[in-house]
């Protein structure tokens, strides 16, 4: 039972029955002093009965158990194993205990409880509780210090059960910093409720048995799975904690320690654990084997979130797949949370779940950040608040993974051909009706699979690739994400799929565009299978091509070598566009346009510039070197400087510059 439902009558009522108990200890060892004494009390009887009838009174009007026989039932402690823990109680709860102690073992220097005078002063004593494996010992009830022997060692009583005696409730201080409570998150969407009640049914039905089976919750879904699980236990119940794996002990010693302290705990408190592996790697080899040892080991009822299933050696297992609410969930959650702003949604909603893939808790979090910004009256484009607050809720894990691009160009900044724009139209365009045609149309129920909107930018460097991606990002007002190959790629079996896995989940939580920069290095032909290498290379290509086809956002892969390319690859594509090398019009163009309104210019022409066979790419180098030139001299920009501009960008290059690209530039 937890605290919050014990009322203060029960309280006072605890206190009166623990004090009755522990004065007929008191009594057990004085009436011994007595008789080892040749003494003869008969008022010291009569206080013993009277103590004892005090215990039955206030045992009947207990509205639930006291803490004390709490214990006894949970631990199975027999009378005398109860006696002996209420004789180290004594100790802390009377002042003068250890007089009495000292005087019932007569010597003045064992003034604390021991099994010795417990064995011989305590009725219905006997030799198995002094065991490892008693309950007092085993369950740590009492801690028995260093001495010359067993019976002779100073005896006391845990901390942890010294509060409970009393009524005190909190969780063992050595499991803090290890096990953290996890509080209510608030009603589950329909889907999770009715997973967590099935869960709390299949463990009601055998709840009886020695051994439970362990719920698995498996998916990306970190929170949900968090969410349900502290559903479960209210339903039972029971309280949540939860302890990361990357915090657990992987020496066995230390490892057996706690599993002794929290299944204590977990009967004390009525208790679940939750095992959180969703954030390691299994390749530790030390902590997968503690992992394994817990989940075999510890008793009562455990959950272990992790992304894919763990196998199980010993212990039965039932496993849930744990996924996002559906559309329509998320729709009721953004709704219901968007009451007071009702009038003014107009139909965001709709917009908001066609994009962005929430769960629950971050839902109701952009909710808040929404509302409290549109009462402050800063913005009063109630879609454009929200439509930033899931930007902005959706963007920490992908933060950790990639690089995020400040969009600043527009569709006046690309200058490519007719043909090549409209098809990047056309892309922007089917981003926003993904949820018209998915959804209400119903092409999301025919197949999860060819819902991404992937597109192919193909050409040399410098012809606009990663300006176009920008473009879209400011056209969608989404974030855009470059992805590091060098970060995603590994020599290791297994990791580029887990790092792909990792950025791909994170970006469909936010609708992010990603942007895989010279994407051949990655996504290159799959070679023919000569070892374990090149299967595996395969493998990597194969999970790409499904995660391309699933991810509902737009995956954008840029490409100087369009060639290189896996032609089962270039068939998943939704979109291919070719980037061409400017010609001297559109080269001409970017001149035009390349300048900020702000830079002061003189003399510039914009034809003879376009002499200069370079992509668009370098050509904003070159003015961006000539701008800082002109800023030096305290000049307008003028043609000397993209002379002296240019003659650098093609030194980097290492290319010539021709009299025919410079003719005419600079009067002789």
């Amino acid at each position: 039972m937890n605290s919050t439902n014990l009322s203060q009558d029960w309280y006072e009522l605890n206190q009166r029955y623990l004090s009755a108990a522990l004065a007929l200890v008191r009594d057990a060892i004085e009436k011994y002093i007595i008789k080892i004494q040749n003494q003869t009390d008969n008022k010291h009887l009569s206080q013993q009965s009277q103590h004892y009838e005090d215990l039955q009174q206030v045992a009947l009007s207990m509205p639930s158990p006291s803490a004390l026989e709490r214990i006894c039932k949970i631990f199975a402690l027999s009378e005398f194993e109860r006696d002996v823990l209420l004789l180290c109680a004594c100790m802390e709860f009377n002042g003068d205990f250890a007089s009495l102690c000292a005087a019932a073992q007569s010597d003045t220097q064992r003034a604390f409880p021991t099994f010795s005078l417990a064995l011989a002063a305590l009725p219905n004593a006997h030799w198995d509780a002094t065991a490892p494996n008693s309950p007092l010992r085993r369950w740590r009830l009492i801690e028995v210090a260093e001495g010359r022997a067993l019976t002779l060692s100073p005896l006391r009583i845990d901390e942890r059960i010294l509060h409970y005696l009393v009524g005190n409730r909190y969780l063992d201080e050595r499991l803090a910093g290890i096990v953290e409570s996890l509080p209510e998150t608030g009603e589950l969407v329909p889907s999770h409720q009715k997973q967590a009640e099935t869960i709390a049914a299949v463990w009601s039905q055998i709840s009886t048995t020695t051994v439970l089976p362990v719920v698995q919750l498996c998916g990306s879904e970190p929170t949900s799975k968090k969410a349900i699980a502290t559903k479960v236990c209210k339903i039972l119940n029971a309280s949540l904690c939860v302890i990361p794996a990357r915090v657990m002990a992987s020496v066995p010693s230390e490892l057996e320690n706690f599993i002794r302290l929290w299944e204590r705990e977990a009967v004390l408190s009525g208790s679940a654990l939750l095992l959180d592996c969703d954030r390691i790697e299994m390749t530790d080899s030390a902590r997968v084997t503690a992992i394994e040892r817990l989940i075999e080991r510890v008793n009562g009822f455990l959950f272990v979130a992790s992304r894919e299933r763990i196998p199980f050696l010993q212990r039965p297992v039932v496993s849930f797949d744990v996924h996002k609410p559906t559309i329509e969930e998320q729709s009721i959650l953004w709704q219901s949370n968007l009451v007071e702003l009702a009038p003014q949604l107009n139909g965001q909603v709709k917009i908001l779940v066609s994009q962005f893939n929430l769960n629950p808790l971050t839902i109701r979090a952009a909710c808040a950040e929404a509302v409290g910004n549109f009462n402050q009256g800063q913005e009063k484009d109630l879609g454009k608040i929200l439509w930033n607050a899931c930007r902005t809720q959706a963007r920490p894990r992908m933060e950790e993974l990639a690089q995020r691009i400040i969009p600043t160009a527009d569709w006046e900044d690309l200058v490519i051909q007719s043909t090549q724009k409209q098809v990047i139209r056309e892309i922007a365009a089917q981003v926003r009706q993904k949820y018209t045609v998915y959804q209400t149309w119903g092409f999301a129920g025919k197949s999860s699979r060819g819902l991404g909107i992937s597109a192919l930018f193909a050409g040399t460097s410098g012809t606009g690739k990663t300006l176009a991606a920008e473009v879209l990002a400011q056209e969608l007002q989404l974030d855009l994400y470059r992805i590091d190959l060098s970060s995603v790629i590994s020599k290791y079996i297994g990791e580029t799929e887990k790092n792909l896995r990792s950025c791909f989940d994170a970006a469909e939580e936010g609708g992010a565009i990603l942007l895989f920069d010279e994407a051949d290095a990655l996504f290159g032909k799959r070679s023919d299978v000569k070892d374990s290498h090149d299967r595996y290379a395969n493998v990597e290509v194969s999970y790409l091509l499904q995660r391309m086809e699933s991810y509902p956002g737009l995956a954008i892969l840029t490409t100087n070598l369009k060639s290189s390319l896996d032609v089962a690859f270039m068939r998943r594509l939704r979109f291919v566009v070719q980037f061409p090398f400017p010609d001297t019009t559109q080269r001409a163009e970017i001149w035009r346009r390349i300048f900020p309104s702000h830079t002061p210019t003189e003399g510039l022409e914009f034809t003879k510039l376009s002499q200069l066979n370079v992509a668009g790419g370098n050509i904003r180098n070159i003015a961006l070197n000539a701008a800082f030139l002109a800023a030096k001299s305290s000049e307008t920009v003028q043609m000397k400087h993209i002379l002296s501009a240019a003659r650098a960008e093609y030194a980097k290059l290492e290319k010539s510059l021709t009299e025919t690209e410079i003719n005419g530039w600079i009067p002789k």
